[in-house]
């Protein structure tokens, strides 16, 4: 049974911190030692539940028998008689106090101990102890089989000043009932039952669960403990510094937690948690005895020989190599680990000695573990208990035979064996320095509780120092601006009570700006970070997000303050792409008019208008010409938009060698209607071909039916929307206007066949806007392009040190083709809503009043109508119509009846006239009898029966009387109002509370939701009245906030009093985060052809508000219906990264005044920015970067497993209080699976994939984004077995060196679904250029010119070589293969193709064997002037 100490843990004194060539753990080593605890059952451990339930014991007194155990006699004395059975003469009692597991017959967790008592006795009352001790802990084993066991054990001292201890008995105290459920809380105290013996004997294999009817267990009689037992929620704010399963007692000290306050001693009853300061680790190196090499090869050849040993083999050639070398780096407050601690990756790099460390330069030179980025721990407290563990672990895996051929990429069998190898502790203090560390290794206690790498022998350590024997870790500390690592003692001298501030932004100028939050997380980073001078801000800059690990604040250095070192901020890793929209609206060159002409003879359906005519194709209008009154002023309040995609043709500056898809389908979002997905469209070409461009056919859309053949109907795809006002919301109707004067509609355009992106369009909407005119009609030529985001790239030397130097780079946009559409909008006349006035806002602010005393009832339960004198008549129903309990109770009571089994059609008349004949013969024996008519039977048991439902109904209305009566009194206090809530718009309102009563009253405010809030700071308060236009008046400190958190106001009698709510959600509906795109198609264009408010809401939810006086009693009830409302998407991005990565980017921001929506002539000059994600895992962030500096998204997502996509939300705001968004940006992430290539230029790299089959077979096929650089084999359609495996064979031959992205599907062919998606990373090398040539040619077109080149055959033997070029576009051969004898030359014949444009380019040509293998390269660089 495990044992451990309960007497209080001493203050902690002021720590030091680990300094150079040591380190000063001794509080937090000895914390850690005194709370080792014992794991549970491993059974437990692997069903272990996600939820933890915290509890508070009290052990009160303890009485009777237990008290009154004899000790055995003494050695060295003689006694006959046995001892009297009264409180011993100078024992003391304690209580122990352990968990046990009775399934497994298991303690675990840590035995806790309380004071020494001793027994007080007054005749005749039993002998009394009393203890008055307080156990809290936390478990998420919520069994009925989890128990607490309590143990009595009486103490006495010895002759030799040595004491003696006895159990006196013991009991089991059950934490969970029946139902897994935890005990509920006792309003009084409890009496433990004792039993004789010790508690180690529940370890027997004959003590079966239950135990409390076990045989073997005798009941102490007279004897008891009194205790109690409650859930304490309070705990569970400080779950991250107590671990599971340990008993704690509240005068005991927890690393973290700030005293109690007053004289109660007690820090776990309401905890306080202390305040954290944020460090970053920084030039974190890990050096290993006696160098690296020799280090890593002795443990592989130690690794190696344990896989051998445990598979009973010989050795068989293989080995082991090193995969990964990680660092876990996580806070310890000596109990647990504050978070989970993050990984990072080191690398090997060459350095010199190691200053401080013994010995040292005697090595000279060699390598050590670095890692090439910054640690940031926002958790770490100023305690001298906490510390910075540090765990180096290595990844191993087989490296194949020694002579054996590798599998290429990941078709090869890779296991993965992780072994922990060091670990080491640090306890910070104040200010910066340089730290050294030493390693820890072998069965040792550590704080990851792994098995460890044995240390060296000491006979190995005569030259280093004994300190450094396993190796050392150095780095540097730093804190954040002026903050530093103070100690415990200096925090406890700060005032206790100083107020906190609300969490709401700050509009003060001379606000101190917050702590940068960044995130915690795997720092996978591997990438060089450079050091960097922080930015000096004026006092009109305020700083309210953090940044990333990634990313940092570019400016002017800042002069030093005194002796005091501050942090060098790094260079950000990733340049900036530019948030570009595609360039919205038509093309530069319209269509002539026989391409119209073309268009119309196609035979497109017409457009007609309501009187059921055609609609003229008219030319968009100027956008100064729109005219919101004209809109307005409109009597056709009803908008029809029409959507007809056309044809779709290939650019003139598209490259040649690209692949044009066969079909294609769009997927794209109007206003806040759901996204569509269209179907298939087949690329039709026509005789007469359309033409925007020197031959540039455009080919038409015609759909494609499920089983693969071409729709007979008319061409083209054709899709309605129907906005009417009576369906819009309060004002909606003037935002609408409003999206089609401003916004674009963004559309994606897929290859239908591949599943491959093919590129976007973006098309602005202002000619849908009438303008009084009865229907609109505008033919459109958009650019469809593709957005290419090039890898990251890293600013190097003092270039990033100067303010502004990064600039938005990345990006880069290729134009694919063009797409023909037409826009129409047919007006149509509308009612007017009754009771809905227009209003200038969509969410208008108006006081919610309370009922009065004539009360509100539910819907349902009454039929109302409006009677002449404005009363109310309803019509009574029935009771079983009103209760379905009741109906249910008096169905239970009647005989159940069966209907008869139907009969056949020819047996029915049959049947009907047996029946009938048995009836008269019954009734003929009962007249003759004299026996009761059968009527008069029926009646009676029929009258018996209504008697029985009677007394049922009264029963049952006797039984539920209070319940409606208290139902109906708070439908008399309840008020409701409807929120139509859109993603990042906060909607605000007022509820007008009234104090019912002639005595004032302190109202507590409670709302059963987080998104719902009471505005708490009057600056909000007043900036939403000025927004929404309302008149009611604002109070400064209305509020009062309870140690909960929760609003108290203060009314006087009969007072009303206006509380201000704001509704607000980031997270968007399920139904519309439905992700578009390539995994899979949708049903049809119907699904888009519906109207907006019959279609557009989500799941409607309800947000319960109680306004509550003393003893919980509520004077108003607020019922809030929110439902959910579709958002309007102003960008979307697309991101392809590998699966199970960190994606990591950052996004500069448009120019403010540039954003559709922003506000125009805002005091104060440029606002700041701010965004908010629907996701709450995923870390968004932006900085302002001070006057005239571009800002910066920064996003960091964990992507999912291949073909996962996900897709959130970004709202950006530019007020501090986050009204309603100036944009929604979509962003979608498509998780691949990641393939590294490592080829050369032109030549030739093979590798292989590896396919798993689903679980039913497929007719799939690859297909791949660039064809004319990667191919598969094989290249059609192929079987893909069920649960099967099958290789598919690549060959990638890229053209230009450099690193860039492949992207490979394979699709089902029959059902067009994406099975598996690949991500290669291509790293090319450049080839060796063995000559090279430069030629002149004119530019602007002309007939090219042929040239030659000669090339000799080094081999003795006869050779065939292939040609191949990096431009086929500029270059042709004669031939593109050539065979020649050994030592011969050959004559290549060269075409050189005319440029349009002046300047130079660098061809290359790569002569390659017939193994594809390149043999030269040579370079002709040709001017075109």
């Amino acid at each position: 049974m495990a044992s451990g100490r309960g007497e209080r843990w001493p203050r902690p004194a002021p720590g030091g911190r680990g300094g150079r060539g040591g380190t000063q753990m001794g509080e937090w080593e000895s914390v850690f030692l005194r709370s080792l605890a014992l794991p549970p059952h491993g059974q437990r451990a692997r069903a272990r539940p996600p939820g933890s339930t915290a509890f508070r014991c009290v052990l009160k007194s303890l009485e009777g028998a237990a008290l009154a155990q004899p000790f055995p006699a003494v050695s060295g004395g003689t006694s006959l008689s046995p001892p009297p059975r009264r409180a011993l003469q100078g024992a003391e009692y304690q209580l122990r106090l352990s968990l046990f597991d009775a399934t497994y017959r298991h303690f675990f967790g840590r035995t806790w101990r309380s004071g020494r008592r001793a027994a007080r006795a007054a005749p005749p009352r039993l002998a009394r102890a009393a203890f008055n001790e307080t156990v809290y802990f936390h478990t998420s084993l919520n069994h009925p089989s989890i128990t607490a066991v309590v143990e009595v054990v009486a103490t006495a001292g010895k002759g030799d000043g040595d004491s003696r201890h006895l159990s006196c008995g013991f009991g089991l105290i059950p934490l969970f009932g029946g139902g897994s459920e935890a005990t509920g809380p006792a309003t009084e105290d409890r009496a433990l039952k004792l039993y004789h013996g010790t508690p180690r004997a529940l370890l027997h294999p004959r003590f079966q669960d239950p135990l409390e009817k076990n045989k073997y267990l005798t009941v102490m009689e007279k004897s008891h403990l009194q205790y109690s037992l409650k859930p304490h929620p309070p705990l569970e704010t400080i779950f991250h510094l107590l671990p599971e399963n340990l008993l704690m007692s509240g005068l005991q000290t927890v690393p973290g937690l700030l005293p109690a306050r007053g004289d109660a001693g007690d820090c776990l009853q309401k905890p306080r948690l202390m305040k954290p300061v944020t460090c970053y680790l920084e030039r974190l190196s890990v050096r290993l005895y006696p160098s690296l090499e020799e280090f890593e090869e002795e443990l592989l050849d130690l690794v190696n020989g344990d896989r051998l040993l445990q598979a009973n083999a010989a050795p068989d050639g293989a080995g082991m190599e090193v995969r990964e070398r990680r660092l876990h780096v996580g806070v310890h407050n000596g109990l647990c680990f504050v978070q989970a601690p993050q990984v990072a990756v080191l690398l090997p790099e060459a350095r010199g000695s190691c200053p401080g460390v013994p010995g040292s330069g005697a090595r000279g030179a060699g390598q050590v573990l670095v890692l090439r980025s910054r640690i940031h721990l926002s958790e770490m407290v100023p305690h001298p208990a906490f510390g910075v563990c540090f765990q180096l672990e290595y990844v191993f895996r087989s490296a194949g035979r020694a002579g054996g051929k590798a599998l290429p990429g990941s078709a090869r069998a890779e296991v993965a064996d992780m072994r922990s190898v060091r670990w080491a502790v640090w306890s910070p203090g104040a200010g910066e320095a340089d730290v050294v560390l030493p390693l820890r290794g072998g069965a040792r206690r550590g704080p990851c509780q792994t098995l460890v790498y044995r240390t060296p022998p000491s006979s190995r350590s005569s030259r280093q120092g004994k300190h450094v024997e396993s190796g050392t870790v150095q780095f540097h500390v730093s804190t954040e601006s002026e903050e530093h690592l103070v100690t415990a003692a200096e925090i406890l001298r700060k005032d206790r009570d100083e107020p906190e501030e609300p969490p709401t932004p700050s509009l003060s100028p001379t606000a101190p700006p917050p702590a940068a939050a960044s995130p915690r997380g795997p720092g996978l980073s591997v990438s060089q970070l450079r050091g960097q001078t922080p930015v000096r801000r004026g006092p009109g800059s305020r700083q309210d997000g953090g940044i990333t690990h990634l990313e940092a604040a570019l400016g002017s250095p800042e002069p030093g303050a005194g002796d005091q070192l501050q942090a060098l901020p790094f260079a950000p890793l990733q340049v900036p792409i530019a948030a570009v929209g595609l360039q919205a609206g038509s093309s530069r060159t319209p269509l002539s008019r026989a391409s119209l002409a073309r268009l119309h003879a196609a035979g497109f359906p017409e457009i007609l208008d309501r009187n059921q005519e055609p609609v003229q194709i008219s030319e968009p209008a100027e956008p100064a010409s729109f005219s919101l009154r004209l809109e307005e002023a409109d009597p056709l309040q009803g908008n029809e938009i029409i959507l007809q995609f056309l044809a779709f043709g290939r650019d003139a500056r598209d490259s040649v060698e690209g692949t044009w898809p066969r079909t294609i389908f769009l997927t794209f979002q109007f206003y806040r209607f759901p996204p569509v997905t269209t179907p298939r469209l087949q690329l039709v070409s026509t005789a007469g071909e359309l033409s925007a461009g020197p031959a540039v056919p455009a080919q038409l859309l015609v759909r494609v039916n499920k089983d693969g053949t071409l729709d007979t109907g008319p061409p083209g795809l054709q899709l309605k929307y129907l906005v009417d006002p009576t369906f819009l919301r309060a004002g909606e109707q003037r935002w609408f206007l409003r999206y089609l004067a401003e916004h674009s509609l963004q559309i994606d355009i897929w290859d239908g066949d591949s599943l491959l992106l093919v590129g976007s369009a973006a098309l602005k909407l202002q000619p849908l806007l009438r303008q009084g005119r009865a229907a609109v009609r505008t033919h459109h030529e958009l650019e469809v392009a593709t957005t290419e985001y090039e890898p990251d790239v890293t600013v190097m030397g003092r270039e990033a040190l100067r303010p502004g130097a990064l600039r938005p780079l990345g990006v880069r946009v290729v134009v694919r083709g063009r797409l023909h559409l037409c826009l129409a909008n047919v007006g149509h006349p509308c009612e007017e809503a009754p009771g809905q006035p227009p209003s200038p806002m969509p969410s208008r602010s108006r006081p919610v009043p309370a009922p009065d005393g004539a009360g509100s009832v539910a819907a349902g339960s009454w039929f109302s109508l409006n009677a002449a004198g404005g009363g109310r008549v309803s019509r009574a129903r029935r009771l079983v119509e009103v209760d379905g309990e009741l109906a249910a109770a008096l169905r239970s009571r009647r005989p159940e009846t069966r209907p008869p089994p139907p009969a056949a059609p020819g047996e029915a008349t049959a049947a009907c006239r047996r029946k009938l004949r048995r009836m008269a013969l019954v009734r003929q024996q009962e007249e003759a009898g004299g026996g009761r008519t059968p009527q008069l039977s029926g009646c009676r048991e029929q009258r018996g029966w209504h008697t029985r439902d009677l007394q049922i109904i009264d029963a049952y209305r006797e039984h539920t009387k209070g319940e409606s009566i208290s139902r109906m009194l708070s439908q008399a206090i309840t008020a409701t109002r409807t929120v139509r809530a859109v993603l990042g718009t906060a909607e605000f309102f007022e509820f007008a509370l009234k104090n019912p009563y002639s005595i004032q009253h302190t109202v507590t405010i409670e709302v059963d939701h987080p998104e719902l809030s009471v505005i708490l700071d009057p600056r909000e308060w007043r900036h939403f009245k000025e927004l929404t236009q309302s008149v009611t008046p604002v109070e400064e400190e209305m509020f009062h906030l309870r140690d909960d958190l929760k609003p108290q106001v203060y009314l006087r009698p009969n007072e009303t009093v206006h509380i201000p709510f704001k509704y607000q959600t980031f997270s968007a509906d399920p139904a519309v985060v439905a992700a578009q795109g390539p995994a899979g198609l949708g049903a049809g264009p119907e699904a888009a052809a519906c109207s907006l408010g019959k279609s557009g809401t989500g799941r409607t939810k309800h947000i319960q508000v109680s306004f509550q006086v003393s003893r919980g009693k509520p004077i108003a009830l607020l019922r809030v219906k929110v439902e959910p409302q579709p958002h309007v998407v102003d960008q979307t991005f697309r991101f392809y990264h590998p699966e199970l990565t960190f994606l990591k980017k950052t996004i500069r921001l448009p120019p403010w005044h540039t954003l559709p929506g922003a506000p125009v002539g805002m005091p104060g000059g440029e606002p700041e920015m701010f965004v908010r994600c629907s996701d709450p895992d995923i870390i968004c962030e932006t900085k302002n970067m001070g006057p005239g500096e571009p800002q910066d998204i920064f996003l960091k997502v964990a992507g999912g497993p291949s073909p996962q996509i996900k897709k959130f939300f970004v709202a950006i705001y530019t007020d501090a209080w986050l009204a309603a968004p100036v944009q929604i940006w979509q962003f979608y992430l498509h998780s691949l699976q990641r393939l590294d290539v490592s080829c050369t230029a032109g030549q030739l790299a093979r590798l292989s994939l590896l396919l798993r089959g689903t679980p039913a077979p497929r007719r799939v096929r690859a297909f791949t984004s660039h064809p004319q650089e990667l191919e598969v084999d094989p290249d059609g359609a192929f079987l893909l077995p069920a649960n099967g495996i099958q290789d598919l064979y690549i060959g990638v031959r890229p053209r230009r060196a450099g690193s860039r992205f492949i992207y490979l599907n394979l699709v089902d062919v029959e059902s067009h679904q994406l099975v598996s998606s690949w991500l290669l990373c291509l790293s090319c090398r450049q080839p060796l250029i063995s000559k090279a040539f430069e030629i002149s040619m004119p530019a602007g077109g002309g007939r090219g010119c042929n040239k030659r080149i000669t090339y000799t055959n080094p081999y003795p033997s006869p050779r065939l070589y292939f040609l191949g070029t990096n431009r086929p576009d500029l270059l042709q051969f004669k031939e593109d293969s050539f065979e020649v004898a050994g030592g011969e030359v050959y004559t290549i014949g060269l075409r050189f193709a005319p440029s349009q444009g002046t300047g130079e380019e660098e061809i290359l040509i790569h002569i390659n064997d017939h193994e594809d293998k390149n043999e030269e390269t040579f370079c002709v660089k040709v001017l075109y002037q």
